[in-house]
């Protein structure tokens, strides 16, 4: 569109400049010796060439309007699509966010006659966490991280020998896990009676509510080598 916007403006122009240099010819052979028949016909020519140009300056001002909007609205289309990506960012989860929520302490209770080894309370690690992530999502979170290992879709939460593997990192308790979200609603979630930290044994689970908290970007790269986009009809 802008090529042919330029192209029409410069066509005009050449149109311009070749009218204005005969219009100089014109009155340069009007004012020679010539038949007065011939110089009326010249003169009836020059108005219309006058008519003309006028018409095609309005016509090129109109076109240099049209290429302004143009560039505006491209400049406009293209701070949209950056706004857009931005967002399919943040919802990936492959920027820090920070906002509203809770942050959920959990560390294993030691209890007596218990040997104090790595892997007793590991058995159960992986389940609990997974009930709190899907507790505070259906409440919902909308940002979640676990240990600073943000949870985005592709994340997994699974036991690896003694420890928990979260984004193919290892962690180990105590576990901090931290929601980004509606903070009443996301500690009732948690907290009411007969819930999920009613029903946890072995566990000492804390329900915070924070004004303000940072959640860490998404640090490793995400490969779709199956999954492919739809794409829309027309």
């Amino acid at each position: 569109m802008r090529k042919t916007l330029y192209f029409s403006i410069g066509f005009v122009s050449v149109i311009l400049g070749l009218m204005i240099a005969f219009q100089f010819r014109t009155v340069g052979q009007v004012d020679s010796a010539v038949p007065s028949d011939r110089a009326q016909l010249l003169t009836n020519q020059l108005k219309e060439i006058e008519k003309e140009t006028v018409t095609l300056l309005i016509e090129a001002n109109d076109l240099e309007n049209k290429l302004t909007r143009a560039e505006k609205g491209q400049t406009e289309a293209s701070e949209a699509v950056l706004e857009e990506l931005q967002k399919v960012r943040q919802i990936a989860g492959f920027t820090q966010l920070k906002g509203p929520g809770v942050e959920v302490y959990i560390a294993p209770v030691q209890r007596a006659g218990q040997h104090n080894e790595n892997n007793w309370y590991i058995v159960s690690d992986e389940d609990l966490l997974l009930r709190v992530v899907n507790e505070l999502r259906a409440a919902g979170a909308e940002a979640l991280s676990i240990n600073g290992q943000r949870i985005i879709s592709t994340s997994e939460i699974r036991l690896a020998g003694s420890f928990i593997d979260v984004n193919l990192t290892r962690i180990s308790p105590p576990y901090t896990i931290m929601a980004i979200g509606a903070p009443d609603q996301l500690e009732s979630s948690l907290l009411i009676k007969g819930g999920l930290v009613d029903s946890i044994r072995d566990w000492e689970v804390t329900v915070t509510k924070q004004e303000e908290l940072l959640l860490p970007a998404y640090k490793h790269n995400v490969k779709l080598e199956y999954a492919k986009p739809l794409k829309e009809a027309k």
